[in-house]
Protein backbone atom coordinates (compact mmCIF):
# COMPACT_ATOMS: atom_id res chain seq x y z
CA UNK A 1 0.00 0.00 0.00
CA UNK A 2 1.16 3.29 -0.88
CA UNK A 3 0.29 6.83 0.56
CA UNK A 4 -0.80 10.06 -1.04
CA UNK A 5 -1.53 13.64 -0.31
CA UNK A 6 -2.71 16.79 -1.75
CA UNK A 7 -0.60 19.45 -1.44
CA UNK A 8 -2.08 22.91 -0.02
CA UNK A 9 0.02 24.93 -2.55
CA UNK A 10 -3.74 25.97 -4.04
CA UNK A 11 -4.59 28.12 -0.81
CA UNK A 12 -4.50 31.60 -1.30
CA UNK A 13 -5.04 31.79 2.45
CA UNK A 14 -2.98 33.09 4.11
CA UNK A 15 -0.90 35.50 1.74
CA UNK A 16 2.17 33.87 0.64
CA UNK A 17 1.72 31.16 3.03
CA UNK A 18 1.39 28.59 0.10
CA UNK A 19 1.77 30.14 -2.73
CA UNK A 20 5.70 30.53 -3.34
CA UNK A 21 8.41 28.94 -4.03
CA UNK A 22 9.94 28.47 -0.74
CA UNK A 23 6.60 27.26 0.03
CA UNK A 24 6.71 24.68 -2.53
CA UNK A 25 10.30 23.69 -1.81
CA UNK A 26 9.58 23.52 2.38
CA UNK A 27 6.31 21.29 1.65
CA UNK A 28 7.43 19.03 -0.84
CA UNK A 29 10.78 18.03 0.84
CA UNK A 30 8.84 18.22 3.70
CA UNK A 31 6.69 15.17 3.00
CA UNK A 32 9.12 13.40 0.90
CA UNK A 33 11.38 13.14 4.23
CA UNK A 34 8.42 11.82 6.14
CA UNK A 35 8.53 8.70 3.86
CA UNK A 36 4.94 9.53 2.21
CA UNK A 37 4.67 8.56 -1.19
CA UNK A 38 2.95 10.78 -3.44
CA UNK A 39 1.63 14.42 -3.85
CA UNK A 40 -1.00 15.87 -5.64
CA UNK A 41 -3.16 18.76 -7.13
CA UNK A 42 -6.20 19.17 -8.34
CA UNK A 43 -7.73 20.84 -11.68
CA UNK A 44 -10.27 24.13 -11.66
CA UNK A 45 -8.85 26.79 -14.13
CA UNK A 46 -12.18 29.35 -13.78
CA UNK A 47 -14.45 27.54 -12.00
CA UNK A 48 -17.89 28.97 -11.27
CA UNK A 49 -17.21 31.52 -8.27
CA UNK A 50 -20.54 30.76 -6.69
CA UNK A 51 -18.82 27.13 -6.43
CA UNK A 52 -15.64 28.65 -5.33
CA UNK A 53 -16.85 30.50 -2.69
CA UNK A 54 -19.71 28.94 -1.15
CA UNK A 55 -20.05 25.16 -1.86
CA UNK A 56 -18.94 22.66 0.77
CA UNK A 57 -16.54 21.18 -1.86
CA UNK A 58 -15.25 24.28 -3.30
CA UNK A 59 -11.43 25.05 -3.73
CA UNK A 60 -8.77 26.92 -5.26
CA UNK A 61 -6.18 25.52 -7.78
CA UNK A 62 -2.98 25.83 -9.14
CA UNK A 63 -2.31 24.77 -12.79
CA UNK A 64 -1.67 21.47 -12.20
CA UNK A 65 1.37 20.60 -14.43
CA UNK A 66 3.38 23.66 -13.70
CA UNK A 67 2.86 23.08 -9.86
CA UNK A 68 3.52 19.44 -9.95
CA UNK A 69 6.92 20.49 -12.22
CA UNK A 70 8.00 22.69 -9.19
CA UNK A 71 7.44 19.65 -6.76
CA UNK A 72 9.38 17.24 -9.20
CA UNK A 73 12.48 19.66 -10.10
CA UNK A 74 12.63 20.16 -5.29
CA UNK A 75 12.47 16.17 -4.55
CA UNK A 76 14.14 13.32 -5.88
CA UNK A 77 12.17 10.68 -4.75
CA UNK A 78 8.26 11.72 -4.33
CA UNK A 79 5.55 10.79 -7.12
CA UNK A 80 3.36 13.41 -8.34
CA UNK A 81 0.20 12.86 -9.56
CA UNK A 82 -2.96 14.97 -11.28
CA UNK A 83 -6.82 14.16 -9.02
CA UNK A 84 -7.72 14.47 -11.46
CA UNK A 85 -7.09 16.81 -14.69
CA UNK A 86 -10.24 17.39 -16.34
CA UNK A 87 -9.22 16.47 -19.70
CA UNK A 88 -12.00 17.12 -21.94
CA UNK A 89 -10.70 21.42 -21.40
CA UNK A 90 -7.57 21.23 -23.42
CA UNK A 91 -6.95 19.83 -26.55
CA UNK A 92 -5.26 16.10 -26.50
CA UNK A 93 -2.01 16.90 -27.89
CA UNK A 94 -1.37 19.72 -25.72
CA UNK A 95 -2.16 17.53 -22.52
CA UNK A 96 -0.07 14.80 -24.15
CA UNK A 97 3.08 16.99 -24.27
CA UNK A 98 2.65 18.53 -20.78
CA UNK A 99 2.29 15.13 -18.99
CA UNK A 100 5.49 13.81 -21.32
CA UNK A 101 7.56 16.21 -20.55
CA UNK A 102 6.44 16.41 -16.99
CA UNK A 103 7.24 12.78 -17.17
CA UNK A 104 10.64 13.29 -18.59
CA UNK A 105 12.16 15.63 -16.96
CA UNK A 106 10.91 13.97 -13.03
CA UNK A 107 12.63 10.53 -13.80
CA UNK A 108 9.00 9.09 -14.07
CA UNK A 109 7.46 10.03 -11.56
CA UNK A 110 4.22 11.33 -13.28
CA UNK A 111 0.64 9.54 -12.40
CA UNK A 112 -1.60 11.25 -14.94
CA UNK A 113 -4.94 11.06 -13.07
CA UNK A 114 -7.87 12.08 -15.59
CA UNK A 115 -11.58 13.13 -15.23
CA UNK A 116 -14.50 14.27 -17.47
CA UNK A 117 -15.59 16.97 -15.06
CA UNK A 118 -18.90 18.47 -13.84
CA UNK A 119 -19.41 22.21 -13.94
CA UNK A 120 -21.21 23.36 -16.86
CA UNK A 121 -19.81 26.98 -15.64
CA UNK A 122 -16.53 25.52 -16.24
CA UNK A 123 -17.35 24.07 -19.63
CA UNK A 124 -18.44 27.31 -20.80
CA UNK A 125 -16.25 29.56 -20.07
CA UNK A 126 -13.43 27.20 -21.90
CA UNK A 127 -15.76 26.89 -24.81
CA UNK A 128 -15.81 23.13 -24.59
CA UNK A 129 -19.58 21.61 -25.10
CA UNK A 130 -20.65 20.17 -21.84
CA UNK A 131 -22.89 17.64 -23.02
CA UNK A 132 -19.66 16.00 -24.79
CA UNK A 133 -17.40 15.32 -22.29
CA UNK A 134 -17.58 11.81 -21.89
CA UNK A 135 -16.59 11.42 -25.53
CA UNK A 136 -14.27 13.78 -25.46
CA UNK A 137 -12.28 12.00 -22.52
CA UNK A 138 -12.33 8.81 -24.40
CA UNK A 139 -11.27 10.58 -27.73
CA UNK A 140 -8.36 12.17 -25.70
CA UNK A 141 -7.21 8.69 -24.09
CA UNK A 142 -7.35 6.82 -27.45
CA UNK A 143 -4.95 9.90 -28.80
CA UNK A 144 -2.57 10.08 -25.95
CA UNK A 145 -1.83 6.65 -26.26
CA UNK A 146 -1.69 6.99 -29.73
CA UNK A 147 1.12 9.82 -29.01
CA UNK A 148 3.20 8.54 -26.56
CA UNK A 149 3.58 4.23 -28.52
CA UNK A 150 5.53 7.27 -31.03
CA UNK A 151 5.76 7.91 -34.57
CA UNK A 152 3.43 10.01 -37.04
CA UNK A 153 -0.41 10.53 -36.29
CA UNK A 154 -3.17 10.72 -38.63
CA UNK A 155 -6.23 11.00 -36.82
CA UNK A 156 -9.53 12.65 -37.29
CA UNK A 157 -10.89 13.82 -33.87
CA UNK A 158 -14.13 15.63 -33.20
CA UNK A 159 -12.26 19.22 -32.84
CA UNK A 160 -8.85 18.26 -34.41
CA UNK A 161 -7.14 16.92 -37.86
CA UNK A 162 -3.74 15.45 -37.21
CA UNK A 163 -2.32 14.26 -40.93
CA UNK A 164 1.02 12.96 -40.03
CA UNK A 165 2.27 15.25 -36.62
CA UNK A 166 4.40 13.88 -34.30
CA UNK A 167 5.24 15.06 -30.56
CA UNK A 168 8.19 14.19 -29.14
CA UNK A 169 9.45 13.63 -27.00
CA UNK A 170 7.87 9.98 -26.09
CA UNK A 171 8.24 8.83 -22.44
CA UNK A 172 9.09 5.56 -21.75
CA UNK A 173 7.62 3.93 -19.69
CA UNK A 174 4.64 5.81 -19.88
CA UNK A 175 3.25 7.37 -17.15
CA UNK A 176 -0.03 5.42 -16.07
CA UNK A 177 -3.32 7.17 -16.22
CA UNK A 178 -5.26 6.97 -13.11
CA UNK A 179 -9.27 7.07 -14.19
CA UNK A 180 -11.58 9.23 -11.67
CA UNK A 181 -14.90 8.85 -10.92
CA UNK A 182 -17.61 6.19 -9.56
CA UNK A 183 -19.81 5.69 -12.06
CA UNK A 184 -20.82 2.44 -14.05
CA UNK A 185 -18.81 4.95 -17.53
CA UNK A 186 -15.84 5.47 -15.04
CA UNK A 187 -15.55 2.01 -14.55
CA UNK A 188 -15.68 1.28 -17.88
CA UNK A 189 -13.31 3.80 -19.08
CA UNK A 190 -10.77 2.75 -16.37
CA UNK A 191 -11.04 -0.81 -17.19
CA UNK A 192 -11.06 -0.41 -21.02
CA UNK A 193 -8.07 2.64 -21.04
CA UNK A 194 -6.74 3.31 -17.81
CA UNK A 195 -3.97 2.35 -15.32
CA UNK A 196 -5.67 2.49 -12.50
CA UNK A 197 -8.92 4.02 -10.89
CA UNK A 198 -8.91 6.53 -7.89
CA UNK A 199 -12.24 7.16 -6.99
CA UNK A 200 -13.59 9.21 -3.77
CA UNK A 201 -16.51 8.45 -1.32
CA UNK A 202 -19.32 10.76 -0.97
CA UNK A 203 -18.80 14.27 0.12
CA UNK A 204 -21.36 16.76 1.50
CA UNK A 205 -22.75 18.52 -1.68
CA UNK A 206 -26.01 18.69 -3.59
CA UNK A 207 -24.80 18.61 -6.80
CA UNK A 208 -26.16 15.42 -8.08
CA UNK A 209 -23.08 14.57 -10.85
CA UNK A 210 -20.58 14.58 -7.98
CA UNK A 211 -23.06 12.45 -6.15
CA UNK A 212 -23.57 10.09 -9.06
CA UNK A 213 -19.63 9.77 -9.67
CA UNK A 214 -19.05 9.23 -5.80
CA UNK A 215 -18.69 5.91 -3.86
CA UNK A 216 -21.19 5.61 -1.22
CA UNK A 217 -19.83 2.89 0.83
CA UNK A 218 -17.48 0.23 1.41
CA UNK A 219 -19.59 -2.46 -0.28
CA UNK A 220 -20.16 0.12 -2.84
CA UNK A 221 -16.31 0.12 -3.52
CA UNK A 222 -16.07 -3.53 -3.28
CA UNK A 223 -18.27 -4.17 -5.63
CA UNK A 224 -17.18 -1.50 -8.09
CA UNK A 225 -13.19 -3.13 -7.65
CA UNK A 226 -14.84 -6.66 -8.38
CA UNK A 227 -16.93 -5.34 -11.48
CA UNK A 228 -13.00 -3.59 -12.48
CA UNK A 229 -11.62 -6.85 -12.73
CA UNK A 230 -14.38 -8.45 -14.66
CA UNK A 231 -14.54 -5.90 -17.34
CA UNK A 232 -10.45 -5.58 -17.36
CA UNK A 233 -10.34 -9.88 -17.93
CA UNK A 234 -13.02 -8.83 -20.94
CA UNK A 235 -11.06 -6.18 -22.58
CA UNK A 236 -7.75 -8.57 -21.95
CA UNK A 237 -5.89 -5.93 -19.99
CA UNK A 238 -3.29 -7.84 -18.41
CA UNK A 239 -0.84 -4.88 -17.11
CA UNK A 240 -0.30 -3.28 -13.49
CA UNK A 241 -3.17 -1.67 -12.58
CA UNK A 242 -3.41 0.56 -9.31
CA UNK A 243 -6.24 1.20 -7.10
CA UNK A 244 -6.45 4.83 -5.51
CA UNK A 245 -8.89 5.75 -3.26
CA UNK A 246 -9.66 8.35 -1.16
CA UNK A 247 -11.07 6.59 1.89
CA UNK A 248 -14.10 7.75 3.64
CA UNK A 249 -13.14 9.30 6.67
CA UNK A 250 -10.92 12.74 6.74
CA UNK A 251 -8.34 13.21 9.53
CA UNK A 252 -9.03 16.13 11.14
CA UNK A 253 -8.62 16.13 15.33
CA UNK A 254 -5.14 13.75 14.36
CA UNK A 255 -5.59 11.68 18.12
CA UNK A 256 -5.00 8.13 18.11
CA UNK A 257 -8.73 7.21 18.10
CA UNK A 258 -9.15 9.33 14.46
CA UNK A 259 -5.99 7.54 13.12
CA UNK A 260 -7.27 3.84 14.23
CA UNK A 261 -10.51 4.74 12.21
CA UNK A 262 -8.47 5.94 9.47
CA UNK A 263 -6.72 2.48 9.81
CA UNK A 264 -9.49 0.34 10.24
CA UNK A 265 -10.98 2.41 6.59
CA UNK A 266 -7.57 1.49 4.68
CA UNK A 267 -7.47 -1.97 5.98
CA UNK A 268 -10.89 -2.63 4.45
CA UNK A 269 -10.10 -0.66 1.22
CA UNK A 270 -6.27 -2.79 0.87
CA UNK A 271 -8.51 -6.34 1.13
CA UNK A 272 -11.04 -5.20 -1.56
CA UNK A 273 -8.12 -4.32 -3.89
CA UNK A 274 -6.76 -1.07 -3.48
CA UNK A 275 -3.13 -0.17 -3.63
CA UNK A 276 -2.70 3.68 -3.15
CA UNK A 277 -4.59 5.67 -0.43
CA UNK A 278 -5.05 9.34 -0.28
CA UNK A 279 -6.19 12.02 2.08
CA UNK A 280 -6.06 15.79 2.40
CA UNK A 281 -4.90 16.83 5.78
CA UNK A 282 -5.59 20.21 7.30
CA UNK A 283 -3.25 22.86 6.43
CA UNK A 284 -3.40 26.00 8.83
CA UNK A 285 -0.11 26.99 8.27
CA UNK A 286 3.44 25.31 6.23
CA UNK A 287 4.28 24.51 9.96
CA UNK A 288 0.84 23.04 10.91
CA UNK A 289 0.69 21.09 7.48
CA UNK A 290 4.17 19.56 7.74
CA UNK A 291 3.20 18.74 11.78
CA UNK A 292 0.01 17.01 10.87
CA UNK A 293 1.89 15.32 7.51
CA UNK A 294 4.01 14.09 10.84
CA UNK A 295 1.41 12.33 11.99
CA UNK A 296 0.14 10.95 9.23
CA UNK A 297 3.85 9.44 8.84
CA UNK A 298 3.82 7.56 12.22
CA UNK A 299 0.07 7.42 13.43
CA UNK A 300 -1.43 5.79 10.03
CA UNK A 301 1.58 4.72 7.68
CA UNK A 302 4.19 3.61 9.61
CA UNK A 303 1.32 1.17 11.65
CA UNK A 304 -0.21 0.18 8.86
CA UNK A 305 3.35 -1.26 7.20
CA UNK A 306 3.68 -2.41 10.84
Amino acid sequence: MKFGVPLPIGHISPPGEFQSMAAVRELAQGVEALGIDGVSTSEHPIPDAEWLRSDPTGHDCVDPFTALAFVAAMTSRLKVYTNVLVLPYRNPFLTAKAASTLAVLSDNRLMLGVGIGYQKAEFEALGVPFKERGPLTDEALETIRQVWAGGPIVKQGRYFHATGNEARPVPSPTPPIWIGGGSDAAIVRAARLGDGWIPHFSVPTNDPIIMKASVVSMRHFAEKTARLRELREEYGQTGPFDIAPRPPVTPKALDRAEADQFLEAVHQLHEAGANWVWTPLPAPSRAGFLENAAWYAEEVIARFRA
